[in-house]
């Protein structure tokens, strides 16, 4: 039986052997884990559907395209295929060495009495000669050199891309979590017996994103050459770090999922992204974007867009601050939030009022809770 990479998208063309799990040679059975590749989305595990002795066609780190035979499994002795060699990387030949050159003798011109030249006393110089300060070149023993993974090659092109081709300007804001703390404290426990999940801080923002985005059109809209796309649903994009780099699964029609069905979907995708079982379809259609820096202790930052979206909202660490409160200062769990936009579509003020919103919802969450 033949191992090929799959189809796994319409502009996906090729992928890279990232791990085998399996050894030339090895017994396997249905289902065993054969080998992960990666293409510029996604990781793939490709596992085995019938037992046979495993023949490896294309090595780690070797690209291929989709389509390819990687591997056979023979399914009996006399269905074995002898795997073809793979070629491994030989060490340069070293350069022949060229003979050695003798000097060829030059005349020597008869000596010609010269003029003796005065003789010019220097004083000696007030500073020390300049030390040279330029940096020795390492070698090679001390730096280790990795070709990037697809994920990150295609992370890099987008996020350059966003750079170049978008206006894209940033506004901040902070909000007063403390509603929302006293919320999850007080029913933390009933919450995670009914409904299997802790209730985090992300599905507030979350629920208050969709509600802003329905008085903000243009911040969930597109761009589409000379035309604006209006989206009339809200797939909430949530950024999730993995290993092999940054993925953004969505959340489709958050609007319509309660904070219970929210905290799942979360925490589905991180347990699945940890795994490199994020699909391709989890990944695609987002109309906005929400990344939480504030998990790595980040106190503020600039989110870069996700294209083709024309926003997004970066969330950041809690700190309790001292703040003003009815003429007195006291102390309150504050979160600084930034709201990056594409100033093409979105105006600065429709910007600023639309992260003014979010604000409003997550410091009071009752609204949400009681949809007014």
């Amino acid at each position: 039986m033949e191992i090929k990479i799959p189809e796994v998208g319409e502009s996906i063309y090729e992928a890279t052997i990232a791990k085998w799990h399996k050894q030339e040679g090895d017994k396997v059975v249905t289902e065993d884990l054969l080998c992960e590749v990666e293409t510029d989305k996604i990781t793939l595990e490709l596992h085995a559907e019938t037992a046979g002795t495993l023949s490896i066609k294309a090595a780690e780190g070797e690209t291929v395209r989709v389509g390819s035979v990687i591997a056979i499994l023979a399914e009996s002795a006399g269905d074995a295929v002898a795997a073809a060699p793979i070629k491994e990387a030989k060490p340069p030949k070293p350069a022949a060495k060229k003979p050695a050159v003798k000097p060829t003798a030059k005349p020597v011109a008869p000596p010609v009495a010269e003029a003796k030249p005065a003789v010019v006393t220097t004083p000696p110089s007030p500073s020390p000669a300049p030390t040279s300060t330029a940096t020795p070149a390492k070698s090679e023993g001390s730096i280790t050199r990795k070709p990037m993974s697809p994920i990150r090659r295609k992370t890099a092109e987008r996020l350059l891309a966003v750079r170049q081709q978008t206006a894209m300007a940033t506004t901040f804001n902070e909000a007063d979590l403390s509603r929302v703390m006293d919320l999850r404290s007080r029913h933390r426990d009933s919450f995670k017996e009914r409904h299997g999940v802790k209730l985090g801080i992300m599905s507030f923002f979350i629920k208050a994103c969709a509600e802003a985005l329905k008085d903000f059109p243009e911040v969930n809209a597109r761009i589409d050459g000379n035309d604006i796309i209006y989206q009339h649903f809200y797939d909430i994009g949530i950024a999730v770090g993995a290993a092999k780099g940054l993925l953004v699964p969505v959340i489709r029609d958050a609007d319509h999922k309660d904070f219970a069905d929210l905290e799942k979907s979360i925490s589905d995708f991180a347990e699945r992204a940890a795994n490199s079982r994020i699909e391709l379809s989890d990944l695609e259609g987002g109309t906005f974007s929400i990344s939480n820096g504030g998990t790595y202790g980040s106190l503020l930052s600039t989110p870069l867009l996700n294209p083709p979206q024309s926003a997004i909202l970066g969330m950041h660490a809690i700190q309790q601050r001292p703040v003003v409160r009815e003429g007195e200062v006291v102390i309150r769990p504050m979160m600084n939030l930034a709201l990056s936009y594409d100033h093409r579509l979105v105006d600065g003020r429709q910007a600023v009022e639309f992260l003014m919103r979010v604000k409003t919802l997550v410091e009071e969450p009752e609204e949400m809770l009681l949809e007014l």
